[in-house]
């Protein structure tokens, strides 16, 4: 299937989003900004949270919130916009650890939200807080209120994902990945109650973040695979690898690593018993029959986002892919 024989119905009920940080975070603003109001759920990657200088850090739930809200800043492709960094360079000053940088504008969320955390808050209550203030009317969530911690196993030792990825670079070569807690982590609140009653989205996206880092340790919580797992509506996945490389983070790097190729085909092999569907770039059209023996379903469309309308652009073509899976 390519992206001319989609049928032109516009996709109707809810959906679920599967999220990682920087890329994930552009295709999840595009479907906010192409769906109505309260019909998009975001499920955060919270297995790179960690603690930092006494505050709790949650990179990717921040920037999946600052993407859908406008507050991202384009440039750096993470963080805030128009952020200042006095506070960074008075730590540096007095020797304090600096590796992990901190905006002004960011650390005020991070302090409030430590102090709201401390006071028993979960943090699915948190975040919901933080989308009114930002004037986000989708649903923005962590994978759990549970912590869950990726750990990689490296040629210089287990490694936090914070230590691998940023103080050091993602340069340390890894042999495995655990996702700590993940068995026992439930779903959050909010969310847990609305399948209870029986909810169930109209089609379910992964966006296009690293498999490995983002989107796996989501599944590895039995509580969202086993669900995932049971439902009927279509589960689409977007490729974060476009032509043989990948476009933010060390998705590549790891595959490689692992021993696969860098390709599209290897996103296709990795969530082939997840997903119905997979949306790779025009560039890797000549993997489309490959990938077609392996997935249900595949397209290609532009899925590399620049701005607004590349990002929504996608959405409406992830959708309406998932819409015709759906009929």
């Amino acid at each position: 299937m390519n992206a001319a024989e989609l049928q032109s119905s516009a996709f109707s009920g809810d959906v679920l989003a599967l999220s990682g940080g920087v890329g994930g975070a552009k295709l999840a603003r595009g479907l906010a900004r192409v769906l109505p109001a309260g019909t998009l759920t975001v499920i955060c990657n919270s297995g790179d949270d960690f603690r930092h200088l006494g505050l709790q850090i949650c990179p990717d739930l921040d920037s999946v919130t600052y993407g859908i809200a406008g507050l991202a800043d384009a440039a750096r492709g993470w963080g805030r916009a128009g952020e200042t960094w006095q506070f960074m360079e008075s730590l540096k000053a007095i020797g304090g650890p600096d590796w992990f940088n901190l905006g002004d504008r960011d650390l005020a969320l991070h302090v409030w939200r430590t102090e709201q955390l401390q006071h028993g808050r979960a943090l699915s209550e948190v975040t919901a807080d933080m989308c009114r203030q930002f004037g986000v009317s989708q649903c923005i969530l962590p994978m759990s209120d549970a912590p869950v911690r990726t750990l990689l196993e490296t040629d210089q030792g287990t490694l936090e994902f914070q230590d691998y990825f940023v103080r050091r670079r993602a340069a340390p070569r890894v042999s495995a990945l655990r996702y700590v807690g993940a068995p026992d982590a439930p779903l959050p609140a909010g969310i847990a109650t609305r399948i209870a009653r029986g909810w169930v989205p109209g089609c379910v996206v992964v966006c296009p973040s690293n498999p490995y880092l983002s989107i796996d340790p989501i599944l590895a919580m039995p509580a969202w695979r086993d669900w995932l797992s049971g439902l009927s509506c279509p589960i689409v996945a977007v490729s974060p690898i476009v032509g043989g490389q990948a476009l933010k983070g060390c998705a590549g790097k790891m595959l490689q690593e692992f021993g696969h190729e860098v390709s599209a085909l290897s996103v296709a092999r990795h969530y082939a018993t997840l997903i119905d569907g997979l949306v790779i770039d025009e560039q890797d059209r000549t993997l489309l029959s490959a990938i077609e023996a392996i997935s249900p379903a595949a397209i290609c469309a532009p899925t590399v986002m620049h701005d607004d309308p590349t990002r929504d652009a996608l959405a409406r073509q992830v959708l309406q892919f998932a819409a015709n899976l759906r009929a």
